[in-house]
């Protein structure tokens, strides 16, 4: 059995320099020995404790849930895709040297992702190329910079970069439109996030970007590919009705679901189950999005209490492919090399 690995969850260093860059840069404001408040300028943005930044904090709760290793990857809001590049690379290298520092106190357990500045591509590939000579294992990127999706050219230069380097990539939505009809109820984060993640797998099957990379790619999408895999056939259908308009990709969407994976943050078995028979049992992967409160509060629970999956698929679901989306093994049915 594959050890039990967690690939959504984010952290947050215990304070950093002031970033460079315009506008209300995120800051740290410590209200307590365990406590304290990501700040946008003078507004506050969310309210944390030390297990996102403290590594014993963050043990004590995996052993409690027979969690072996977590994927710590930062926490969207440092992104900076709206700074210039250079500010955006300088941000990326604290963080991306920060986060080195948390997963330094168990190397064997936290392994780290980096971050970033997506909206250049030669930035981006060189602190990707620095980040992971450095100790990352993969790379968090935003589904989207601004109006550019997935499919945009330059962040398939940087897609493209990561296959080559046989760099996993976890896509995060973030940015989600405001409207007054998405500020209530936490409808950003209810509605919102789903919409953001399937219009960025989507963008990347009719965008053409799975046809234009190889399968080299390794690439997981959040939050259970937010609303993609229960719309799958009504896109087959669009794609077969109106192919004048949606015939952009070489094969239907539910062509590429053998290109992807997605995690288990939804909740709920017949969500799960949903997932499972829409993904295949091998792209389905642990996820919780530790420390936060929307997360998954008993790491695996769903999986491990859903009476639907064989054992093999389970052990699948909770590390088996885990460690081939971080490239630690060949796929089901292919060999090492």
């Amino acid at each position: 059995m594959a050890p039990v690995t967690d690939v959504h969850t984010h952290y947050v260093p215990r304070g950093w320099p002031a970033l460079p860059g315009a506008g209300a840069r995120p800051s740290l404001r410590v209200d307590g020995p365990a406590t304290a408040t990501i700040m946008l300028g003078e507004r506050p943005f969310r309210r944390i404790t030390d297990s996102a930044w403290n590594a014993d904090v963050r043990l004590a709760h995996m052993d409690a849930h027979g969690v072996d290793r977590q994927v710590l990857s930062p926490t969207p809001v440092f992104f900076s895709y709206e700074q210039e590049a250079d500010a955006a690379s300088r941000t990326a290298a604290v963080f991306n040297d920060l986060a080195l520092e948390i997963a330094a106190e168990a190397p064997d357990r936290l392994l780290p992702f980096c971050q970033v500045p997506l909206q250049d591509p030669d930035a981006a590939c060189r602190e990707l190329d620095r980040a992971v000579a450095a100790g990352h294992v993969g790379v968090e990127i935003g589904n989207h910079v601004g109006d550019r999706d997935l499919d945009d050219v330059g962040i398939g230069t940087v897609l493209q970069h990561a296959a080559a380097l046989g760099v996993p990539v976890f896509v995060h939505p973030w940015d989600m439109p405001v409207s007054p009809r998405t500020t209530r109820w936490m409808a950003q984060w209810l509605v919102g996030m789903p919409a953001e993640t399937h219009l960025s797998v989507l963008a990347m099957v009719l965008g053409g970007v799975f046809d234009r990379i190889g399968p080299g790619l390794r690439i997981c999408f959040a939050h259970g590919g937010g609303s993609f895999p229960f719309w799958i056939g009504r896109m087959d259908n669009a794609w077969r009705e109106r192919h004048d308009v949606v015939g952009t990709s070489a094969l239907p969407p539910s062509g590429y679901l053998d290109r992807f994976c997605v995690d288990s943050v939804v909740f709920d078995e017949r969500a799960l189950r949903l997932l499972v028979d829409t993904m295949g049992p091998e792209r389905v992967l642990l996820g919780t999005d530790y420390p936060y409160p929307l997360g998954e509060q008993a790491p695996g629970s769903l999986v491990r209490g859903a009476a639907f999956l064989t054992e093999a698929q389970r052990d699948l679901l909770l590390g088996g492919n885990a460690e081939t989306f971080l490239g630690l093994r060949a796929p089901v049915g292919e060999a090492a090399p």
